[in-house]
């Protein structure tokens, strides 16, 4: 930018800033630009995040808003350090999520997925996906966020496809993805698998049953009790401990299953526990799945009585049809009829939810495939504990990871959805063979029939989600980005899905690319809201961060949520708060307005701070190299609460209230050279405070960097400030201290005799040190300014004034004569005046709660209310008691 065009800029800052203006016109020229694509910079070191890609199925929540900006920031200052800065942006395909969204709305044109057919189906989820994807970036672009758009990807995209394809195969040939019948959650309303950690556990009032199973001989009985009696129908046995005393002459006898009349045998196991209620239990080895493992030890047959809709099927006799609840009510009245069921008890227990559909889960046997975890874990688990694993921020959930993939299962991979990557796998109806191929394969590689047809499953979207940081960048190819830009620096992501995500990144990095995906996870809460409750639906309680944009600004926004957050804690959401950010940002502009406004002709050529600086210029210089310093700091330890606290008290307190304050001395001046090193100074400092904001408030930063002297395009590649030796003054700090806190005491005596700042007084300053004294005496003018003083004396030997109000600050004693700043009778007058009200009030309330009537009567809450009353009378009453005194002495 030229000079002249520099000044034409500044005297264009208007009064006030306009948010939706600013954000629009930045954001566009910050696209058209490019100036968020990454390597550009090929001899720069690399700093690399890959989004944590939202699901496409709806808007992005305040919860995104949170993890999208604290990402935002790291890559913005990143980039502003000089990095070659990759923040890759992307979308999941969500598979269930996604599916049951596009299926509610068929259901609400009256249609279903089975009436358009599998590919019909695929075509509307597509143009689901590319509405809600659309949106996505436009919420993307309304908050800010520094994306490289070039390099967008979507796990259903043509070469995550390859990906994933690649990943399953591979894990197949080494045997590690193998399929089989096992007990699964089954989610009858979207039909299909979920793997265990997509179940939501909810306390439930429910009931438990007691029955009574018959010997076939009449020689006795067994009492069982279940919370599902629809699940009997498929008993197989029913099991006692070997050593329970009571079951000896039982075991090996058959029973008879009351309704269906099935024998069924008394077995021994260890899984049974003797001490838990009737020491014997009904075994259903195809609707639990630990009664599973126990029918594959004593090979029992396994029963489905339900089929995938959750309908009671040919095996519940009588029952078939009904829905799975249907036949509860049904089979318990039954059961009462036959005088079988001997008790009922409430129950309240851990009822398993999908967490897609809500509805309740079914443990279920079925066919799916699955993947071999304890090899993969044991390599993830060697990584972590030998020092070569991830970092996680706080370090306390590396334990919590370590916990899970210490203890974890085979994970059921297939789903029975027609919307992810369709499982490459083909099952010849010949011999019968599977053929599992990196290409569509045209013939049985067992019998080379072409008899095939592929498997009708889909992969789990997690999957596909666990290979994000690599196969973003191009593997299974040999990429240039995925060379430069692999592993990454740090996942920012919620506590909530270290299991269903973090974890499984690893261990599959670990296994394709030999490396850890990222160096540090920073894990972060949740957003909730201002009472701490969780956002959801139903208590309505959300919030839309386009909404907090709408009212505030997204800066606002931004600062609001990235500095209320501090690692691995949930934070809560206050209107207020957000409030207060659009406050801090109106400051900011005000003081930058005020500023420009004192800088007119003045261009990035002219900025000198070579020549002989006032006090307040050094201080303020040697605040800036303290923040830098500790901001800098604080970005990379992710302290991101702290570091907004930082800036916040450095541009608020001391540049806004103090260092710009002082400026209007010279700025306002005749002193030619003092106005020009105050102009340098307030152009330097305002530039670097931009720049150090800029990461939290991208777009109030761009506008005003804009209209200052500076050199660049823009500031999102401006420099990251840095510390200058040359700025260090501890001198000038204990200097402006000093005069800081003369000036606060004077204010604050002023305000306690309540005279304005309006009105002149006399001010004697007595210095304990000779040091003390010079340093007032060559600062006398802030103090005449931000005291108005008619007098002012600065004399180490001054005797202590007879009637004067006093402060004492740290080397030195501040007296106001109070013949020059009150009428001293009026002042006892009204005083006393007021002292007599607050005798009244203290006596009224003493009398209130001394009232044993009142005390019996009224609520805690009022009680303590009123005694908070009293303790601040009691309090003003003392305090002009001895103000009173004060004068008349």
């Amino acid at each position: 930018m030229t000079e002249a065009n520099e000044t034409k800029e500044q005297l264009q800052m208007p009064t006030t800033y306009d948010p939706k203006e600013a954000e629009r016109k930045w954001y566009d020229y910050w696209i058209k630009n490019e100036f968020f694509k990454a390597g550009n910079r090929p001899d720069a070191e690399t700093y690399t995040i890959v989004i944590p890609p939202p699901n496409v199925t709806g808007m992005l929540h305040i919860g995104h808003a949170l993890d999208f900006t604290l990402q935002d920031i790291l890559s913005r200052t990143k980039r502003m350090q000089g990095y070659d800065t990759l923040w890759l942006p992307g979308s999941d395909h969500a598979g269930i999520a996604t599916q049951t969204k596009v299926e509610q709305k068929l259901r609400e044109q009256g249609q279903s997925r089975y009436d358009l057919g599998r590919e019909k189906f695929l075509e509307k989820v597509w143009e689901w996906k590319e509405q809600y994807a659309k949106t996505i970036r436009e919420q993307w672009a309304k908050m800010g966020f520094s994306l490289d758009y070039s390099r967008e990807r979507f796990t259903l995209d043509e070469g995550l496809s390859q990906a994933v394809r690649e990943v399953f195969v591979s894990l197949h040939e080494k045997g590690l993805i193998y399929r089989g019948n096992y007990i699964i959650n089954w989610d009858p309303a979207a039909r299909t698998a979920l793997s265990d950690i997509e179940v939501e556990y909810k306390e439930v009032q429910g009931a438990l049953y007691h029955l009574e199973y018959k010997t076939t001989d009449g020689t006795g009985s067994i009492v069982v009790a279940t919370t599902r009696p629809e699940t009997m129908l498929g008993d197989s046995a029913v099991a006692v401990h070997p050593k329970d005393e009571r079951y000896q002459h039982l075991i090996g006898k058959k029973l008879l299953l009351p309704i269906v009349n099935r024998e069924i045998p008394v077995i021994a196991d260890e899984y049974v526990e003797k001490e838990f209620g009737s020491g014997a239990v009904k075994i259903t080895p195809a609707h639990d799945p630990n009664d599973f493992e126990v029918g594959k030890r004593h090979d029992l047959p396994q029963i489905l009585v339900m089929d995938e809709s959750g309908t009671m099927n040919a095996n519940a006799g009588p029952y078939q049809g009904k829905d799975r609840f249907e036949c509860r009510k049904q089979i318990v009245a039954d059961l009462k009829e036959q005088g079988v069921l001997l008790k009922i008890e409430e129950h309240v227990h851990q009822v398993g939810h999908s967490e897609r559909s809500g509805a309740v889960i079914e443990p279920y046997l079925s066919t799916q495939w699955f993947v071999k975890m304890q090899p993969l874990a044991e390599q993830a688990i060697e990584a972590q504990k030998s020092g070569k694993g991830v970092n996680f921020v706080p370090d306390r959930f590396e334990k919590i990871y370590l916990h899970w993939i210490e203890n974890v299962r085979d994970w059921c991979i297939s789903r029975q959805l027609w919307w992810g990557h369709r499982i490459p796998a083909w099952h010849c109806a010949d011999c019968g063979g599977v053929t599992v191929e990196r290409q569509d394969a045209k013939v049985c590689s067992h019998c080379q029939s072409s008899n095939i047809s592929q498997d009708n499953d889909v992969l789990d979207t997690w999957f596909s989600s666990a290979l994000w940081p690599f196969s973003t960048l191009g593997w299974p190819g040999d990429t240039e980005d995925m060379k430069r830009f692999y592993p990454t620096d740090v996942l920012v992501t919620g506590y909530d899905i270290i299991y269903f995500w973090v974890a499984r990144m690893i261990f599959t990095a670990l296994e394709f690319t030999d490396q850890i995906p990222f160096k540090d996870v920073l894990i972060h809460g949740l957003v909730r809201d201002s009472e701490g409750r969780k956002m959801s639906k139903s208590l309505g309680n959300g919030v839309d961060p386009l909404e907090v944009i709408e009212k505030y600004g997204a800066d606002a926004m931004r600062y609001m949520i990235s500095t209320s957050s501090t690692p691995g804690q949930d934070l809560r959401f206050r209107w207020e708060r957000v409030e207060q950010a659009r406050n801090f940002a109106n400051k900011i502009w005000n003081a930058s307005r005020f500023a420009l406004m004192n800088l007119e002709g003045v261009t990035s050529a002219d900025i000198d701070l070579s020549g002989p600086l006032g006090t307040a210029d050094r201080w303020i210089l040697h605040r800036l190299n303290e923040t830098v310093r500790d901001v800098t700091r604080l970005i990379d330890s992710y302290e991101f609460g702290e570091t907004g606290r930082l800036l916040y008290n450095f541009i608020w307190d001391d540049l806004c209230d103090w260092y710009i304050e002082f400026s209007k001395l010279s700025l306002y001046g005749t002193d030619a050279a003092a106005k020009k090193t105050t102009q340098s100074v307030l152009a330097y400092v305002l530039d670097q405070t931009q720049r150090l904001i800029h990461p939290f408030m991208p777009f109030i930063s761009e506008e005003i960097w804009q209209h200052l002297p500076h050199e660049g395009e823009t500031i999102t590649l401006a420099a990251w400030p840095k510390e200058n030796a040359a700025f260090e003054s501890p001198d000038a700090v204990r200097e402006m201290e000093l005069l800081m806190d003369a000036i606060r005491s004077v204010r604050n005596i002023r305000a306690e005799v309540n005279v304005p700042m309006s009105k002149k007084v006399e001010l004697l300053v007595k210095p304990a040190t000779t040091e003390t004294q010079l340093i007032l005496r060559s600062n006398e003018e802030y103090l005449r300014r931000f005291c108005n003083t008619s007098l002012l004396q600065i004399d180490a030997e001054m005797a202590a004034p007879e009637k004067a109000m006093t402060a004492v600050i740290t080397g030195a004693e501040l007296y106001l004569p109070l013949a020059g700043l009150i009428d001293i009778a009026q002042e006892l007058a009204r005083l006393d005046k007021e002292l007599q009200t607050l005798y009244g009030e203290v006596e009224r309330i003493e009398k209130k709660l001394a009232n044993e009537g009142f005390v019996a009567k009224a609520p805690a809450k009022v009680i303590e209310e009123e005694k908070a009353k009293l303790a601040d009378y009691a309090d003003k009453r003392d305090k002009v008691i001895a103000r009173l005194a004060e004068l008349k002495g």
